[in-house]
Order: C-alpha cells, then structure tokens, then sequence
C-alpha cells in the first residue's frame, strides 16, 4: 500500500520534525502550508517533503480536501503537525494489503499535562478513533473546525494509536478555544442559527456534567477536570459570538 502523508502547517517549528520523523515511512510526505513565517518549511523540506503554500481562511475541510486532490498515492494518512504515530501503528499500516476497506479510524491518545485522557470530550478518540487513512474519491472533509471525514464507502479499524500532544499551558489552551469558537461561531451565524441567553448559559454546564460525569471524564484526574471545564467553556464563547454575529446583523 503505497501511501502519502498529509501534514497541515502553520508555524510549526517546535513539534513538526517528531511528526515528521514518526511518517518518514510513507512514499510522499506533502505539506500544506498556511504562510508560516518561522522555520517550518525548511524543516519539512530537510526531510524531502513536497510544500504547498495555501491560506487556511479559518476553514479546515477545504485545507484537507486539497490536500486529497494533491496528494500522489492511492491512500493518504492525515496526521497533524503535533502528533505523532506510534511503532506499533506504524508497523501495522505497514503490514496492510489492498483490502474491502476504503478508509480505516485510527484511535488517538491525547496527551494533556503528562496524562493520557481517555474520557470526556475525548473517549471516542481514544476507545473508536477517527478517520485518517483515506482511500483517494472515498469522501471529503467537511465542517471549518472540528472537520470529520464523511464517506459512505466501507470503513475498518486500525489497533495502534496516534500520540496528540497539544495544550502546554493554560494560555496556549485558551488562545486556541478564543481561536476555534470564533471560527464555530462564523460558521453557524452563516448557517442562519440564533442563539439566547438560556443556550448560552445552560449548554455549557450540561455540556461539562456530560463530558465530567457520564463519559467518566473524573476518571482522568484533575486533567480531565481542567479539559472538561475549558471545553465547556469553549461552548459557551461559541454561542455568546454567534449572539453577537446576529445582534451586529440586526
């Protein structure tokens, strides 16, 4: 199975060379890159991959669906600029034939302050995966942020995992939820979605008691708190934007 990586980029000099390294295995490696302005690009071309420079636009699935129609080889492995694919993944997508399946869920372990987080927002990652290894014309990439593979072509299951690190530090975390929600909020605003001062304040505490209790996001410690509470507030400047976005409109 002749397979190329497709690494989104912007400014990722600090962790994109581990990523780099971990798919160093593949036939093409193939960049897409959001005009970065740090080392980024001389890092993935120090390892032979072929660059695209193309503005993100706050949109991810059209980032992503490029990189679908660029890419040279039959299947392409999505991976992003802080993961990391671990030995025993690595072996196993190396051992696949040409099969049923047309695109295959890789499970992830997301890191966060030293801790695997298995539950909570993330336990659908963790114990089924997401789609990221994708046979050419089997979907597309849709939504602007939080984007998902959507194929109507038969799906399998891969073992091995995908190392995620991201989230150093409170102030990276919150930058990147200010960041996201802004992007979620445009999106639904051009949806023509309302929201009211009840969705804004109720959502997200049903929200944080759905990730925290039902999904046993307690069961990760105090990171799975402090996770469970920021993605929760992530909803919550989604829908105090999108009032905004429709209060300027009207």
């Amino acid at each position: 199975m002749n397979i190329s990586a497709v690494i989104l980029t912007k400014n990722n000099q600090n962790t994109l060379e581990r990523t780099l390294k971990s798919v160093s295995f593949a036939k093409e490696l193939l960049i897409i890159d959001d005009n970065s302005t740090d080392n980024t690009i001389n890092l993935a071309k120090k390892y032979g991959a072929r660059v695209l420079n193309r503005k993100l636009n706050n949109n991810f699935s059209p980032q992503r669906n490029f990189g679908l129609r660029e890419a040279k080889e039959e299947w392409i492995l999505f991976i992003d600029a802080d993961e990391v694919l671990r030995e025993e993944l690595i072996k196993e997508i190396k051992q696949l034939s040409e099969s049923n399946f047309e695109s295959f869920y890789i499970k992830r372990r997301d890191i966060f302050w030293g801790r695997v987080l298995k539950y909570g927002e993330l336990r659908s990652a963790y114990h089924q995966g997401i789609l990221r290894l994708i046979k050419k014309n089997s979907g597309e990439w849709e939504g602007q942020v939080h984007e998902r593979f959507v194929t109507k072509k038969s799906t399998g299951y891969l073992k091995g995992f995908i190392n995620h690190y991201s989230h150093n530090s409170i102030k990276e975390f919150i930058m990147d939820i200010n960041n996201y929600s802004t992007i979620r909020a445009k999106e639904l605003h051009k949806k023509g979605l309302k929201t009211n001062v009840f969705q804004i304040l109720f959502y997200p505490i049903v929200k944080f008691k759905i990730n925290y209790i039902f999904k046993f996001g307690f069961l990760d410690g105090v990171p799975g708190f402090i996770y469970s509470f920021m993605m929760s507030f992530h909803s919550f400047l989604v829908r105090a934007k999108l009032y905004q976005y429709t209060r300027l409109k009207d």
